[in-house]
C-alpha cells in the first residue's frame, strides 16, 4: 500500500513522539495507576498476599493519632518554603538586575547550588548543623549558645526550610531576572515621567508585568515543597515528635518501613490530589491577579 505525503507525515510523527509517549505511560500513568489499585488493598509485604479493603486504607486517615501533626508538618514547611524562596529570590533578582560590578559572579554563586546533587548538599548541610559543626562553631566565637538545630522543636524546622531555600533559590532567582530584563523600558520611562518613584515603580509597574512569572515559579514552588524527601531522611527523620514529618516521608515511612503499602499508597493518592487542587486553585486564580489575563 502507497502512502500519500500527508499520511506518510503523520506517521513520522507518531514515530517521533512513540518513544517518550511509551516512557510516559510506562513510568507515569502505570505507577500512578498501580498506586491506586493499591489504595482499595490490604497489602502484606512480608507474606506476599493481597486483599480488597475497600475504602479502609482513606477511613485510617482520620484514625490515625499522628496525621494531624504530618498535615501540621507539611503545611508550615510548604507556607515557610514558598514565601521565604519567592521572596528571596525576587529580592535577588532585583538586586543583580541593577548591573552592577561583579552581577556576574555572584549570579553564578547564587545558581551554583541548584546543580549540586541534593544528597550532598543535604549531607554537607547535616555536618553544618551538628550540636559541633560548623555553624555553632561560628555562633561560639560571638559568644551565643549551640543551638541544636536539627533536634530542637522551635529549629528543625527551619533548619529544613532554609536549607531547602538555600538550594534551589537560585532557579526562581534566573526566572525572576529574566522577567525583569524583559520589562520594556519604555513603561518604566513614562512612570517616571509620571513622578511615581521606586516604590510606586515596583508596585505597579515592576509586579504586574513579572506577574506570569510570579505564577509559573509559585506552582513550581509548591509542587516542589510538597514533595520533600531527601532533606528530611537526612537531616531529622521527621523528628523532633514528628515536628518535621511531611507527608512524602510519612508515606515512605508507612509504605516501606512499617511494611503497610495499602495505607502508604493511600497517603500517595492522597498527596496527589493535594497538589493537583493547590495547581489548579493558582491556576484559576490567576485571572485576578496575572497581567495581560482576562
Amino acid at each position: 500500500m502507497t502512502l500519500t505525503s500527508k499520511r506518510r507525515d503523520e506517521l513520522a510523527g507518531w514515530l517521533f513522539i512513540a518513544p517518550q509517549a511509551l516512557g510516559f505511560l510506562a513510568f507515569v500513568v502505570a505507577p500512578l495507576a498501580a498506586v491506586v489499585w493499591y489504595s482499595f488493598q490490604d497489602v502484606n509485604l512480608l507474606a506476599g498476599t493481597s486483599s480488597f479493603a475497600g475504602a479502609d486504607n482513606y477511613a485510617k486517615l482520620f484514625d490515625d493519632p499522628t496525621a494531624p501533626k504530618v498535615a501540621r508538618a507539611t503545611a508550615i514547611f510548604c507556607v515557610g518554603l514558598v514565601v521565604l524562596n519567592l521572596a528571596l529570590a525576587l529580592s535577588l533578582a532585583l538586586l543583580l538586575n541593577l548591573k552592577l560590578r561583579g552581577t556576574t559572579v555572584f549570579r553564578t554563586v547564587f545558581f551554583s547550588p541548584v546543580v549540586i546533587t541534593l544528597v550532598a548538599w543535604t549531607i554537607v548541610w547535616n555536618f553544618l548543623l551538628q550540636d559541633n559543626g560548623g555553624i555553632n562553631s561560628l555562633l561560639q566565637t560571638i559568644g551565643v549558645d549551640d543551638p541544636n538545630w536539627l533536634r530542637g522543636n522551635g529549629t528543625a524546622m527551619l533548619s529544613v526550610i532554609v536549607v531547602q531555600v538555600l538550594k534551589n533559590v537560585g532557579l526562581n532567582m534566573v526566572l525572576f531576572l529574566a522577567a525583569l530584563q524583559g520589562i520594556p523600558q519604555s513603561i518604566v520611562e513614562a512612570s517616571q515621567l509620571d513622578g511615581a518613584g521606586p516604590w510606586r515603580r515596583f508596585r505597579s509597574v515592576t509586579l504586574p508585568m513579572i506577574s506570569p512569572t510570579t505564577l509559573l515559579t509559585a506552582i513550581i514552588t509548591v509542587a516542589g515543597a510538597l514533595q520533600v524527601f531527601a532533606q528530611i531522611q537526612v537531616l531529622t527523620l521527621g523528628g523532633p515528635a514528628d515536628s518535621t514529618n511531611v507527608l512524602v516521608f510519612y508515606f515512605y515511612q508507612q509504605a516501606f518501613a512499617n511494611h503497610d503499602l495499602g495505607y502508604g499508597s493511600a497517603l500517595a493518592v492522597v498527596l496527589f490530589l493535594v497538589i493537583l487542587v493547590l495547581t489548579l486553585l493558582q491556576w484559576r486564580m490567576r485571572k485576578r491577579w496575572v497581567f495581560h489575563e482576562s
